[in-house]
């Protein structure tokens, strides 16, 4: 059964499909709104050659107030902490205002603690996500993540492609379970700060049973979601993150237990041999209410 922290998170928000897209592309940026994903990450850092920067900086000053007003949550992508870059990202997040600005590479408090207060210099008061991608960032994480109150840090995103690099491991299709105990740090740190968590993308788009395979670890492993690069993935990753019909089956059950005159008052009431308590019954009405929106 799923808690219930990441369905208040966002203003109960779903964030099961968070895709990139890269901000010197306005056919594709032109497409995002349409194309049912959860949230959109415009980018201004690796999807951009560096020639193009300035083009996509252009780009989301005028995409990102257009997407807000369709209703669509919008992230703005930065640079890294010490890149030559930021100092040009950060006024596009004060012009563009949106929903939140991700950074990329975060590796210890003190520059997620920098960079939000060179933002707040910038005019951008909103909130922030960090990219954890490096090992020096997964070995901080907890620490990063008590940054939130301080930060305005409102989620974690795991960045596995990166962090396979760091950890020197070979390209094989085994290197997702070997990484699995470093994304689950992620998890853990964004669950007892109650921040949204989600997880990497997958590259190869036309491997679509691959890729809902890895959607459905990483949802059994308890991310919120998945960033994503391709909108063929879009449909794939929310049925990945459905319930199944035997979860709502059970929350079902749970509800209908408490909701039982007999059972008033009581902490813990039995649903078929089993005892389960008010944290039951919130997971419970999560998972319905998850349910709604399966497509």
């Amino acid at each position: 059964m799923m808690d219930d922290s990441s369905h208040t998170l966002l203003n109960a928000r779903l964030m099961r499909s968070v895709l990139f897209v890269p901000g010197d592309k306005p056919r594709a940026l032109d497409k995002a709104p349409g194309l049912g994903a959860d949230a959109i990450i415009l980018d201004l850092e690796d999807a951009v050659a560096p020639e193009r920067k300035s083009e996509a900086r252009a780009q989301a000053r005028e995409t990102i107030p257009r997407f807000r007003a369709q209703g669509l949550y919008t992230v703005l992508r930065i640079a890294e902490p010490g890149s030559p870059d930021l100092a040009a990202d950060l006024p596009v997040a004060s012009a563009a205002r949106p929903d939140a600005v991700l950074i990329a590479k975060v590796e210890t408090p003190d520059q997620l603690a920098s960079i939000r207060q060179r933002l707040d210099q910038a005019g951008y008061d909103g909130p922030v996500w960090a990219m954890i991608e490096t090992p020096l960032g997964v070995l901080n994480v907890d620490a990063i993540a008590r940054q939130a109150q301080f930060s305005r840090l409102e989620a974690l995103v795991a960045g596995a492609n990166d962090l396979a690099v760091g950890l020197h491991l070979p390209d094989t299709d085994q290197r997702r379970e070997v990484l699995t105990p470093h994304l689950s740090r992620l998890v853990l740190a964004a669950r007892a700060m109650k921040l949204l968590v989600l997880d990497s993308v997958f590259n190869a788009y036309k491997d679509e049973p691959g890729f809902e395979a890895e959607a459905r670890q990483g949802r059994a492993l308890g991310f919120d979601g998945k960033t994503l690069i391709h909108p063929s993935q879009i449909q794939p990753v929310h049925r990945a993150y459905a319930p199944s019909a035997r979860e709502c089956d059970w929350a079902q059950k749970v509800v209908d237990a408490f909701a039982d005159p007999a059972h008033a008052g009581k902490g813990a009431v039995p649903v078929e041999g089993r005892m389960v308590e008010h944290m039951h019954l919130r997971a419970a009405r999560a998972v319905l209410a998850a349910a709604q929106t399966r497509e």
